[in-house]
């Protein structure tokens, strides 16, 4: 089979080259466009719209009536209900809204509808124009079994797997008994980390297998998946690529993404570290090669997996949209990529040559979200109670789409916002990283900003030794135990003037200027400090140069059961470890059930998460049916007790 797609890719990439140099474009004017996504990305299309004079429209669902990206538009529209699927993913309504607001053109963001053949179709069908690749760029690229027949015609190096049609469960465990274990396990349609799964031996196939397809037909409505050997711990580093009309393709120099949690992007670098200019522009090179073989149009990002001993790189996935992370690649190059993509998609030819893109100095990307990283990097949602971020200026972005107030919704992407930083050199840029970090305030909800703090400035990331495996590798000196000292405890206890341990100090404080903020200055036994704080009904945060403090004021609440990454379980129950909705339940009322077994699937921020039994035992209720929302904390199972335990 991939024999016979590579056989027919050759002619289908030859036609695409010619045809690409007898294009002629006709230029037109985009003066309104609709931006088919929300939030951060949404706010960031809306900033270059408006500084080029074009005009923008936002799609709303029903809790984001009032979000920051439909009041800074120039227009907004009801697009549907909170699930993404009845809003986000109707590509019938946004069109329809589309022409109604007289737009010209669809900016899709990222996630969503942006990289989906059918709304670029849907597009084109309807006088629209796509902000985006053609059609059958994201169907080449879509499809990761054809996406590799295409880059290994284009002598692109490519990783062995099965890539086949297929599908059965005989001829899939057949398969990965032969390329062997470790196995990774990808969605043919995925992104994101999502439809991806890794078996460490063969009894852990048909488990993984199950879940992979589950989450890919949920999040790509395709439950077709390949196979290919798992390379431990490589470092993830993809490139920036630019095609225009013109069948014209250029790079702007290479990320690494290699750090990461559940497959997922935390912090992102440009240019890479560690690699040779040779290097950089082979990777540039087979980027290129790579869209120029699909007849790419517009922003796209090609991912290597690149062995961290050796430097080797093989494709694995190119995602044909904008990125999350194409700000460092901005900083770096002195770029607007997303009025590149105004541009061109009005048929414009790329606005620099390959030689006129230079590289200047590094940056970094870190995705502040809301999640637990103590807790399994399990996402959360919530309400922003308190939000300060650091100052904006040409050598620090904040890119969000949250202010002071809102509510971080469980329907949707758990990221509250990427701070984005430039500096003259590596050291330079982390140390600012760093500094910016502790800036960044939040209260209401569980960040990861501590966690980001200690990650940039771990002394292996500091050196550059980055890999996807830095987290597990590093997780003690990652995640140390939590020590509070007597004069944090006292920064914390002043602010409701009440200190009652035991000690005497001598404590001055006095409270500083600084807007609606409050600001304190202590002198607790000569040390001085300033510090921000927040003060809620139930608890006093505190923003330390080490991370965010946060203290009760009340008696511990009544829940104190011992929540782990998959699920939490005391003897008598097992809860929800975060807000979501319950997707399965796999048990009723008097099953007996084993430790380890799976009780029921939650979905919280598009993610699926297994509930695991922490004991064996007999089952008494269930918390609720198939489709409800559950809260953070709530009984989800419930056992008989178990008298033997009295």
């Amino acid at each position: 089979m991939f024999n016979l797609i590579l056989k027919n890719t050759k002619s289908l990439r030859s036609y695409a080259t010619e045809a690409s140099t007898r294009r002629s474009p006709k230029v037109r004017t985009i003066s309104k466009i609709l931006i088919a996504n929300r939030g951060e990305i949404a706010c960031r299309v809306i900033r270059t719209a408006r500084k080029l004079g074009v005009r923008t429209v936002a799609i709303y669902s029903d809790p984001d009536e009032h979000s920051l990206h439909t009041q800074y538009a120039d227009e907004a529209y009801h697009v549907g209900e909170a699930a993404s699927a009845k809003s986000y993913l109707r590509a019938d309504r946004i069109i329809n809204i589309a022409k109604q607001a007289d737009c010209q053109a669809i900016h899709p963001g990222y996630g969503f509808l942006s990289e989906s053949v059918e709304f670029a179709e849907l597009c084109q069908r309807e006088g629209v124009i796509f902000m985006g690749p053609p059609s059958s760029a994201i169907r080449d690229m879509g499809i990761k079994s054809t996406s590799k027949a295409i880059m290994s015609a284009a002598g692109v190096p490519i990783i062995n797997g099965y890539h086949g049609d297929d599908q059965s469960n005989d001829r899939l465990q057949a398969e990965a008994e032969k390329i062997g274990f470790p196995l990774m396990i990808k969605a043919v349609r995925g992104g994101g980390g999502k439809g991806m799964r890794v078996a460490d031996k063969a009894d852990d196939f048909m488990t993984a297998l199950n879940s992979a397809r589950t989450e890919s037909q949920k999040s790509f409505g395709d439950s077709s998946v390949l196979l290919e050997r798992y390379v431990r711990s490589p470092r993830h580093v993809e490139v920036q690529v630019f095609a225009d009309q013109y069948g014209e393709a250029v790079y702007l120099w290479e990320r690494d993404c290699s750090v990461q949690r559940r497959h997922q992007k935390i912090i992102e670098e440009a240019p890479a570290p560690g690699l040779s200019d040779d290097l950089r522009r082979a990777l540039g090179e087979a980027a290129v090669r790579a869209a120029k073989a699909v007849g790419y149009v517009g922003a796209g990002t090609v991912e290597f997996i690149m062995d961290k001993e050796d430097l080797s790189f093989h494709f694995m996935e190119m995602n044909t949209r904008l990125q999350v992370e194409h700000p460092i690649s901005e900083m770096i190059t002195g770029t607007d990529l997303v009025e590149w993509q105004i541009r061109i998609a009005a048929g414009e030819p790329l606005p620099l040559s390959q030689q006129q893109i230079t590289r200047k100095g590094h940056a970094f990307e870190a995705r502040i979200y809301a999640e637990n990283p103590r807790g399994g990097f399990l996402p959360g949602a919530g309400p922003l109670h308190y939000l300060a971020t650091p100052q904006p200026n040409e050598l620090v972005r904040v890119e969000t789409g949250v202010r002071e107030g809102d509510e971080v919704s469980v329907h949707y992407d758990p990221m509250i916002a990427k701070l984005v930083v430039w500096g003259e050199n590596r050291t330079q840029a982390l140390n600012s990283l760093i500094a910016r970090l502790r800036e960044y305030h939040i209260s209401g909800l569980d960040t990861n900003i501590n966690f980001l703090i200690d990650l940039a400035d771990h002394s292996e990331f500091r050196a550059g030794n980055v890999h996807t495996g830095f987290i597990d590798q590093h997780f003690d000196t990652l995640f140390p135990p939590v020590k509070i000292n007597d004069t944090d405890l006292c920064k914390a206890a002043f602010i409701e003037i009440q200190i009652d341990d035991g000690s005497w100090y001598t404590v001055k404080a006095e409270h500083v200027e600084d807007g609606e903020r409050l600001k304190i200055r202590t002198n607790i036994n000569n040390n001085i400090s300033t510090f921000n704080a927040y003060v809620a009904a139930d608890e006093v945060t505190v923003f330390l140069e080490s991370g965010k403090m946060q203290f009760e004021l009340v008696q511990p609440k009544f829940l104190s059961t011992t929540i782990d990454q998959m699920g939490g379980g005391s003897g008598s129950k097992v809860i929800a470890p975060m807000p979501g909705v319950l997707e399965k339940v796999l048990v009723r009322p008097g099953d007996h059930v084993k430790k380890g077994d799976n009780l029921a699937v939650l979905i919280a921020m598009k993610m699926e998460h297994s509930l695991k039994a922490p004991k064996d035992a007999v089952v008494k209720s269930i918390g609720g049916i198939e489709g409800s929302n559950v809260a953070k904390g709530a009984a989800v199972i419930t056992f008989e007790e178990d008298t033997n335990e009295k």
